[in-house]
């Protein structure tokens, strides 16, 4: 069956969430997906995302060089989330590190996991 992206559970804003994950699995960053970023993503095989802040759409590492390249797109049961196997060159997260999930809560104190990638 053909996918269409018009068949995903957009939110009100016409968005909806996409995880981008590595083949190690690790979880790299979540951000957000309109049916045309979708479409672009499948169609070019380069990560697409909407910026919320900048209305309009991003391609991931157009200006950092840090390329997210798409494997596979799956869809959740409910069509409401994306997750996106992506291969990620450099790191992924705006403060550079591999992961946006770089801070974990242990015992009521939040612990830095991962430091920011030398440059």
């Amino acid at each position: 069956m053909p996918f269409d992206p018009a068949t995903l559970k957009y939110d009100a804003n016409g968005l909806i969430p996409a995880i981008a994950q590595a083949g190690d699995g690790q979880v790299l960053m979540m951000a957000w997906m309109n049916a045309e970023a979708v479409k672009r993503t499948l169609e070019t095989g380069r990560v697409t995302y909407w910026s919320r802040s900048r209305k309009e759409l991003w391609i991931k590492g157009e200006t950092s060089g840090h390329v997210q390249r798409l494997i596979e797109l799956r869809v959740d049961c409910d069509r409401d989330c994306l997750l996106m196997l992506v291969e990620q060159e450099g790191p992924a997260c705006h403060t550079n590190r591999r992961s946006c999930f770089f801070t974990a809560v242990w015992d009521g104190e939040e612990v830095e996991l991962m430091t920011p990638m030398a440059g």
